[in-house]
């Protein structure tokens, strides 16, 4: 007990909020329902948290989405669950709530990175203002602010008018295959949006917003060699061996094409040696090798991101010359997936991160600059870009160390954006999308 009062004194006063300034009376309702139901919030989160779900473990992803399920229901929301059998997933949370304002579509995830032979399973608060927890920010502190946000403009009675739309996949992580089945149900319910809304943690800093991502695709570079006795490599009869062969691709890539603006590439996992197995899906592989036998096969997998379709292109074709080139007794092919589409920043994300900003600093939690692209990983919004007028993301729980064991929450942004959105959502529906 002597130790838990400071805590919950510490925490009092990291929520407790800056007057603002140019609330009227019911936006102040909505920050003060935010502030009065943080512990609640706090307690969904750890539940949540707490519950593995990384892409692939199928009945966690579920289990996680029948967490949340009922708590859209209680504010009106038809719910429903989209079977992910046709793309090789568990599926995702759809939910309704029609109304007569401009039509809003929020986005989140239900997977995370850390599936079950993970280390890091649950949710650990290491002080009075943070917590750990395996997607405590990508992204299940998100979906704690929209749902928080929702919950606080029921509580004033606005919710009831308003067109929202809800999409939380449980394949954000790892995409099911093919994408346009995947995204299928993300792409219809932006159809005719005027706003469209993610809550991921983008760089961590409540200072920023995301406008504009790069898009990501993922290749797979497959190496073969001769195998024979080590003694005998670099020969006219033998040649190089597949691991030689490998490195030389991968460090061509480095000269061809590292430095270039918003454009990087990276090899994520790598297996050789004499006979080698790599699962695609889970991320895992195998190699039996010896020392004195030159290597027969190389597997290497990884990324490439780039902000427009033509440096996608560029990329693409200068990869596809460096392995065509293979040294003697030598042969490797690459293959590129469907990937992930980049989102532009348009003058319609800026309005919108303009309008994000104002009710920022209205509720005293500061001014929010647009991020550095580079600085903003892939996520489902830009699968919808062609579709909704305005998008903005990144705006979801804040900290450090995503996609690590170190994964950290600052818990003072929870409340913070919380309000931030619910009011921004408040003025949205009030004033129209314009």
């Amino acid at each position: 007990m002597t130790l838990l009062l400071p805590m919950l004194l510490a925490v009092a006063a990291a929520q407790t909020p800056v007057a603002p300034a140019a609330l009227n009376p019911e936006e102040r309702a909505l920050t003060a329902f935010v502030d009065a139901n943080n512990d609640k919030a706090l307690a969904l989160l750890e539940k949540v948290v707490n519950i593995n779900s990384g892409t692939m473990n199928f009945a966690g992803v579920r289990a996680v989405g029948a967490a949340l399920r009922p708590e859209f229901e209680a504010l009106g929301f038809k719910t429903e669950w989209v079977d992910g059998t046709p793309f090789g997933r568990a599926g995702h949370l759809v939910a309704e709530h029609p109304g007569a304002g401009p039509r809003i579509l929020l986005i989140g995830h239900l997977d995370t990175v850390f599936e079950p032979d993970s280390p890091f399973q649950k949710f650990e608060r290491i002080s009075a203002t943070e917590a750990k927890g395996p997607g405590i920010t990508d992204m299940k502190g998100g979906n704690i602010v929209m749902l928080q946000a929702l919950k606080a403009l029921q509580s004033v009675g606005l919710l009831k008018s308003m067109n929202i739309g809800v999409v939380i996949t449980g394949d954000e992580e790892s995409g099911g295959r093919p994408l346009d089945k995947s995204r299928a149900a993300l792409v219809k319910a932006a159809q005719g949006a005027d706003v469209a809304i993610g809550f991921e943690d983008g760089d961590g800093d409540p200072k920023t917003a995301v406008i504009g991502r790069r898009g990501v695709t993922n290749w797979e570079l497959r190496v073969k060699g001769k195998p024979a006795h080590s003694s005998q490599i670099f020969n006219a009869e033998n040649g190089y061996g597949a691991i030689f062969e490998t490195a030389r691709i991968l460090n061509a890539f480095r000269e061809k094409l590292a430095g270039q603006p918003h454009l990087t590439f990276n090899p994520g996992a790598i297996v050789g040696g004499t006979a080698v197995e790599y699962d695609g899906p889970t991320s895992r592989g195998t190699a039996f090798g010896k020392t004195n036998v030159i290597a027969e096969h190389a597997v290497v997998t990884g990324d490439v991101r780039a902000l427009s379709p033509e440096q996608f292109a560029a990329a693409k074709k200068a990869m596809e010359e460096v392995v065509a080139a293979s040294l003697p007794r030598t042969s490797a092919t690459i293959k590129f997936d469907e990937g992930y589409p980049a989102l532009a920043p348009t003058p319609g994300n800026e309005r919108l991160l303009a309008l994000y900003n104002r009710a920022s600093l209205d509720v005293g939690a500061g001014a929010v600059i647009a991020v550095d692209p580079d600085k903003a990983g892939a996520a489902d919004v830009s699968f919808i870009a062609g579709q909704a007028k305005m998008i903005l993301d990144g705006v979801g729980l804040m900290g450090r160390g995503g996609h690590t064991v170190d994964e950290t929450a600052d818990l003072r942004t929870l409340p913070s954006m919380t309000k931030r959105m619910a009011v921004l959502l408040a003025r949205l529906q009030r004033d129209g999308a314009k």
